[in-house]
């Protein structure tokens, strides 16, 4: 989510050649066999990725900082959300005095996760990319998808189909991020994006050619 948030400080300038993997608007993708291709602008007009253009027409652009944090909160509360905070404040319970209690007898960061979402798999965990550490002459073993990583790619997959795309984008990405309840949709929901307004910036975008 953050990469995406990453792309609308990006440089946007338009250019020659062609670019394995780019969309002609400047956004990567997979290519997802049946649909239609997406309808692109001309090279030197393209402002920057689906997803990017998007999220700056939402007003996240300059709000990396914020959503960064929000983010390292929820983590740092075992994945309980902001409005999952407020809810149990309402049958009083003091979500941040628990986790303080937690972090004053464990340490600091004792209940966060090792990732974006609680399915996130520890890099300390048994079986985990880095707890086997690879043979001298090897490739370093990649990091395994979490749970929750693979359902956003499969949802993405979903939504293109749907949507008729042929290619995979990171607009599909954001659009599946914001589709279900989670930490990043929860997360992008406070800053005010979210899966309607998502789709209603993608298509302001299509009529704008």
């Amino acid at each position: 989510m953050l990469a995406l948030l990453d792309r609308t400080d990006s440089g946007r300038t338009g250019g020659g050649g062609a670019d394995s993997g780019r969309t002609e608007d400047g956004g990567s993708h997979t290519e997802v066999p049946g649909g239609r291709k997406g309808g692109g602008r001309a090279r030197g007009d393209r402002k920057g990725s689906p997803a990017a253009e998007v999220l700056t027409a939402l007003g996240a652009h300059g709000r990396r900082a914020s959503i960064e944090r929000a983010l390292a909160e929820v983590r740092r509360r075992g994945g309980i959300t902001g409005a999952d905070v407020e809810a149990l404040a309402g049958l009083g319970i003091d979500v941040d005095e628990i986790v303080a209690r937690v972090e004053e007898a464990h340490g600091v960061g004792a209940l966060a996760t090792a990732g974006s979402t609680p399915d996130s798999t520890p890099d300390s965990a048994p079986g985990s990319a880095s707890a086997r550490a690879p043979r001298r002459g090897r490739r370093p073993l990649r990091r395994p998808f979490s749970r929750e990583t693979k359902s956003v790619l499969e949802r993405s997959l979903r939504i293109a189909l749907a949507r008729g795309d042929k290619h995979i984008g990171d607009e599909h990405l954001l659009l599946a991020l914001t589709a279900r309840p989670g930490v990043a949709a929860h997360v992008l929901a406070d800053h005010d994006v979210t899966y309607i307004q998502v789709e209603r910036a993608l298509a302001a975008r299509a009529t704008k050619g």
